[in-house]
């Protein structure tokens, strides 16, 4: 394997025809204050690194990245008008997730499977990883936000994210997460929009929504800006037409989430995963 990778910027505009860009970006309409990550919108790997010497089936799986998401995220922001970022890389490679210090940023093994290509990783191909993957995703989600800072609005962040219906043979009963730390101002009238849809809804299920370093510690609880992770159980995005339904329920469901005067401010929570230290 070679390890000679440039530092790719985060411009996708600067990329060569031929380059691997880490992430895409959809500029979204003027004065729209939603803004969606994608942090595992793909299973694709730059050519330097072949398939980490996984089989096929492999990263068809949900260990590679969130089937779904990425169909769901894009058909949402043309619903919606919401500028977008979305990560090109899978998660194998390394996790846009997981902040720079995680030690699960780049897994070795995950839900049962070697992953040969990361198996002997070293702290020095971690930071390449981190600086031409990693860091320029990070930057354009920022970028992302401080346009619309710069605009005089406060954005409201939502990322999109899927989960697998069984997990280590325990069954997944919730159709839709929402993941959330300390700041309830977008995912508590998510919560109860969903309720009132009659559709079975995860309060910080199936996964905690307060993790250091992850996306929305970054852009959400580091700035004070109001923010949830959706996750959409994945036997529910399996195909065009579901991530078109799921798509047009968060287009109708997300407005009124959004109107609140909570929503049009900077406030600072802080977060439960780090009690002792201010955001």
């Amino acid at each position: 394997m070679s390890h000679a990778l440039k530092i790719i910027p985060e411009d996708p505009t600067a990329f060569a025809e031929n380059a691997f860009r880490p992430f895409d970006l959809i500029a979204g309409e003027a004065g729209q204050r939603l803004i969606l990550f994608c942090d595992h919108a793909s299973n694709a790997l730059p050519p330097a690194y072949g398939d980490l010497g996984l089989p096929p089936e492999s990263l068809a799986r949900h260990i590679a990245y969130d089937i779904g998401a990425e169909q769901v995220t894009r058909r949402l922001a043309a619903l919606s008008g919401a500028p977008a970022a979305l990560a090109r890389f899978s998660r194998l490679l390394i996790d846009p997730n997981r902040g720079e210090d995680d030690p699960t940023l780049v897994m070795r093994i995950s839900d049962g499977a070697l992953i040969p290509g990361n198996a002997r990783i070293g702290p020095d191909e971690i930071a390449r990883r981190t600086e031409a993957y990693w860091r320029p995703y990070r930057r354009a989600c920022a970028g992302l936000i401080d346009s619309a800072l710069a605009r005089g609005e406060v954005p409201v962040l939502l990322g999109i994210h899927s989960f697998t219906p069984c997990f280590k043979g325990v069954s997944r009963p919730w159709q839709v997460g929402l993941l959330w730390d300390k700041d309830p101002r977008l995912a508590q009238p998510l919560i109860d929009a969903f309720h009132a849809e009659g559709i079975t809804v995860g309060n910080n299920e199936p996964y905690d929504g307060a993790l250091l370093g992850d996306s929305m510690y970054e852009h959400s609880t580091l700035r004070g800006l109001p923010g949830a992770l959706i996750e959409i159980r994945q036997d529910l995005v399996a195909t065009p037409e579901q991530c078109e339904a799921w798509a047009s329920l968060l287009a109708r469901l997300l407005p009124p989430a959004l109107d609140g005067a909570a929503t049009k401010s900077v406030e600072f929570f802080g977060s439960r995963a780090a009690p002792d230290r201010r955001a």
